[in-house]
């Protein structure tokens, strides 16, 4: 690899981790950090290091089961209800649960099934079969038995059985060392306000919390500067003590991305750039010291970081304790909507996931590498193989589990149109019920009507308008589900549609007329959302071509997407909702008022699932929540429109 070179090619992950292992090998990189001896106490998280025998047999003697009496097995022969036998006061003896069995006795009958006379007397209804209620010696643990193997990560109950064994401290791997280097100009400390150009070094937070989740000692250094010589001296302080470095961002090809330069100027690079997205300009390599150590380039995006620390850092980091990487459950799903893919590449998805009509539903989030909240989000993650253009909607995926199935089932799926009003709702139902998530994926209208026709959610969101008769959502349930379907449809709420402009509205547009002015910068929402169904109708009824609309062709799928292009004067306005453009300070056109339903299978309207939603939009409390944001009224809500 020269000084300048961009990525060596695009190398499959299977393929770029075994040349990542070669060169390890190569550089005589440790296979396997140190051993060390700790109390049992404290070994939980840490791999065995060499197996662990039994010291001594659990129980160590043979002891009482049950509370009651010790007896000989031969002296109760023929006892039975109308033959009850009687054993004197120096025929038996009072035990508890764990007691030594007494010399000579042999079994023990629990105290409830023994009968005293007045003479002290125990009478016994019932024979007993010699060792009833008897922990033999070695019943659990024998001595000198295989507790456990070399390679075991140990968990709770492992540590009791070692202490039941008699073995007070175990050999274990010490906690692999990952040093994190973060590198940017434009980086700035968590805790600072960060000025226009600036991000917070959330990777490094991260990073360190998925090293400490798999077992290890995460350190982060200082920030360091778009500076090689800077860098590369970060990098060789920071092998000097780690068992793994991760230098996060500068592994593009762009102007101040010198991290593939510096590694293979301070050791070698293995490889740079892996045929995984997101994550493509990761870079493998090793440190040149005594011992040498390996060194992840991470991408700068939170994304493709977070999924280069699953794909290359945690395999690396079990390998060095000598253990098997840590395997996420899987499940069978069905997606909510259609999934394009770029072949050539392995596409990591994250999904929100949810049981609708007995199958596993799920619904793709935003991909953009920089999307952090798509890893807040995720209940899943599934991967389209780098020889698909992806999934259509409806079609079954291998999805690895970020959650129990078990929470999974508690899930509604909600997918159609976006508003603000379903965050709220999911975060009241959530605080009323830590078990109930609310999971909605913004498609626009259409897009949830077409999910709920095809069994891939419970609730579509919509406000479509039908031009011809000014009436909304019915008419498109009828035309998409047919008109004999068994569908609900209860009204949310209604709410204030406008444009949504600058403060103080500096071009003083006062209505959809004056979106051809030129000049004007547009930004619209997507197709099949009845937000741009709203604007078309508002145009045709002017008679004003669409094509007239400088920016209608450039779309969004939130109101608050289109609210933040406003703010961030990319766009001079937007169609959108009171209420978003109030999130963000701005000022607001007022264009119309329209209902916002949920439609849903009428099998769904009695269910336990959806009980507490119809329950929260009788309360008063959260009617006056809604209303208090602006351009919402709860007059309708709950009332079943059909």
């Amino acid at each position: 690899m020269t000084a300048n070179s961009p990525f060596v090619s695009d190398v499959p992950a299977a393929e770029a981790l075994a040349a990542w292992a070669d060169a390890r090998a190569a550089a005589d990189c440790p296979a396997r950090v140190n051993v060390v001896h700790v109390p049992v106490a404290a070994a939980v998280g840490r791999v065995t290091a060499e197996p662990v025998w039994a010291r001594r047999s659990s129980p160590a003697f043979d002891s009482a089961g049950m509370d009651g009496i010790a007896v000989r097995a031969a002296d109760t022969v023929g006892a039975a209800e109308t033959t009850p036998v009687l054993l004197a006061p120096s025929d038996f003896e009072v035990v508890d649960t764990g007691d030594p069995l007494p010399l000579g006795y042999d079994a023990v009958v629990m105290r409830e099934q023994v009968h005293r006379t007045e003479h002290g007397e125990a009478e016994l209804r019932a024979a007993v079969p010699p060792y009833q209620h008897v922990r033999s010696i070695g019943e659990d643990i024998s001595a000198t038995e295989l507790l456990l193997p070399e390679g075991h990560r140990l968990r709770p109950v492992d540590v009791a059985a070692c202490a039941a064994a008699g073995v007070t401290e175990l050999g274990v791997r010490r906690a692999p060392i990952v040093v994190i280097v973060p590198t940017g100009d434009e980086i700035r400390p968590i805790g600072t306000e960060p000025a226009p150009g600036e991000i917070l070094d959330t990777n490094s937070l991260m990073l360190a919390s998925q090293a400490r989740e798999v077992g290890c000692d995460a350190r982060v250094t200082d920030i360091v500067p778009d500076d090689p010589e800077a860098i590369t001296a970060a990098l060789r302080a920071a092998a000097v003590e780690a068992d793994l470095v991760l230098l996060i961002a500068g592994s593009s090809a762009g102007r101040d991305d010198y991290t593939a330069r510096v590694i293979a100027g301070a050791g070698s690079v293995a490889v740079h750039g892996v045929a995984v997205r997101p994550g493509h300009p990761v870079v493998l390599g090793t440190v040149t010291g005594e011992p040498a150590t390996p060194v992840l380039g991470v991408p700068g995006y939170p994304v493709s970081a977070a999924l280069t620390f699953d794909i290359f850092a945690a395999p690396l980091l079990a390998e060095l304790e000598g253990a098997a990487p840590r395997e996420r459950p899987f499940t069978t799903a069905r997606l909510a909507r259609k999934l394009p893919s770029a072949i050539g590449m392995d596409d990591w998805v994250r999904v929100r996931l949810g049981r609708v009509q007995d199958q596993v539903v799920a619904t793709p989030l935003p991909r953009g590498a920089g999307v952090l909240t798509s890893l807040v989000r995720a209940d899943g993650l599934l991967v389209v193989p780098a020889g698909l253009e992806g999934h259509h909607a409806g079609a079954e995926v291998r999805v690895e589990l970020l959650r129990g199935l078990g929470e999974i089932g508690r899930t509604i799926v909600a997918i159609g149109s976006h508003d603000l009003l379903l965050d709220l709702v999911a975060s009241e139902l959530r605080a009323a019920d830590p078990l109930i998530t609310l999971a909605s994926s913004n498609v626009g209208s259409l897009g949830g009507l077409v999910a709920l026709r095809d069994g891939l959610c419970h609730l579509a969101g919509s406000h479509l308008l039908e031009p011809s008769t000014g009436e909304y959502t019915l008419p498109y349930v009828d035309r998409l589900l047919g008109a004999d379907a068994e569908v609900a449809v209860v009204r949310l709420v209604h709410r204030d549609q406008g444009l949504i402009v600058a403060p103080g509205n500096p071009l003083g547009l006062t209505g959809v007329e004056d979106l051809t002015r030129p000049g004007l910068r547009y930004v619209n929402r997507q197709r099949g959302a009845g937000t741009r169904a709203l604007l078309d109708h508002e145009l045709n009824r002017r008679g004003i071509d669409a094509t007239a609309v400088s920016g209608y062709s450039r779309e969004e799928h939130t109101h608050l997407a289109v609210a933040a292009a406003v703010a961030a004067d990319r766009a001079d306005v937007g169609m959108g909702i009171l209420a978003a453009a109030r999130a963000f300070g701005l000022d607001f056109v007022p264009v119309a008022r329209e209902p916002y339903d949920l439609v849903l299978r009428t099998s769904e309207l009695p269910g336990e699932l959806l009980a507490p939603l119809w329950a929260l939009l009788e309360r008063e409390d959260f009617r006056a929540t809604v209303e208090a944001l602006g351009g919402y009224s709860c007059a309708e809500t709950g009332r079943r429109i059909r």
